[in-house]
């Protein structure tokens, strides 16, 4: 009997265009399965803002992702159509993003009538941390970190723009440093103002002792630290923000369904298990092992 192998190298092929779209809907129906169970033992309405490098096709490429306009576009239409009276869970996983689609998703949060939670598995970076002010509480693994939210003009913090006209003679300031500077002005109080109106939110219960407010904004705006500065669990704590440590499990096995796309080997590689050291041998006495036990 004749076998022709070219069919088989168009099986081959055939089978391994389809791999991809079949795995990508089985991870999406785990994914599915993990957030209704989530929501069934929360009572609540559970919102993913993830963002990895992901994949493009199958060239490999990655993309770096942040919250951008069809993020905010999404996430008021799932605020838009939950119950008032039904609490709201939001998943973070993001290094931030547009201004404007943030401050769209935060006012949207602090307008929802039920509580509102924000979870932190690993970050919540700049835009990611003034979406978790609007929070009525913001649960995080004891590693995870937030960040300031202190307004960048392109690759610059506003505030380092406005330190050079502070620092030096205006005369030796050209044009488009000062206008930069105006800019900056107007950026940090923008932000400023929209952080105390996160803060000061009263429903269901202020979530901010009011003699804390002046104190996390001037530290998360005016630029004190670096804009990728971690601001640990200790730290936000400290700064009064309503900070509960501790994920339920269900937070992780949803992140473990948000693969970081692989190219080679691993960088980071374990036993995915709980770890279980091995039981300590029995200290050696010195004496000869008895006859029967020797090899």
């Amino acid at each position: 009997m004749n076998f022709d192998f070219s069919n088989l190298f168009w099986i081959f092929l055939a089978v391994l265009s389809f791999l991809p779209g079949w795995q990508k809907r089985q991870i999406e129906t785990r994914r599915l399965q993990t957030l209704r169970s989530f929501e069934q033992q929360r009572q609540s309405r559970v919102i993913l803002l993830i963002h990895r490098q992901e994949s493009i096709s199958l060239l490999g490429i990655p993309l770096s992702r942040y919250i951008s306009i069809e993020d905010s576009e999404q996430v008021l239409r799932a605020i838009r159509l939950t119950p008032p009276e039904t609490p709201i869970d939001l998943i973070l996983h993001t290094p931030g993003g547009l201004v404007l689609a943030t401050e769209q998703i935060a006012r949207a949060l602090i307008r929802h009538r039920a509580k509102v939670s924000v979870f932190v598995p690993h970050y919540a970076m700049s835009g990611g941390t003034m979406l978790a002010m609007a929070a009525d509480e913001i649960v995080m693994d004891a590693n995870a970190v937030l960040g300031p939210v202190d307004p960048q003009l392109g690759q610059t913090a506003a505030a380092s723009v406005l330190k050079v006209v502070e620092q030096k003679p205006i005369e030796k300031i050209d044009d488009q440093t000062l206008i930069m500077a105006d800019l900056s002005r107007k950026a940090i109080q923008q932000v400023q103002q929209f952080v105390r109106t996160l803060l000061k939110d009263d429903f269901p219960n202020p979530k901010i002792a009011p003699e804390n407010i002046d104190k996390i904004v001037d530290f998360l705006t005016t630029g004190q630290v670096t804009h990728d500065y971690p601001i640990t669990v200790e730290e936000a704590t400290e700064l009064g923000l309503p900070i509960t440590v501790g994920l339920p499990p269900a937070i992780y096995n949803l992140m473990e369904l948000y693969p970081q796309p692989q190219g080679g080997r691993p960088s980071v590689q374990y036993i995915p298990m709980p770890y279980q050291p091995r039981p300590a041998l029995p200290e050696s006495t010195g004496r000869p092992l008895p006859e029967q036990s020797r090899q």
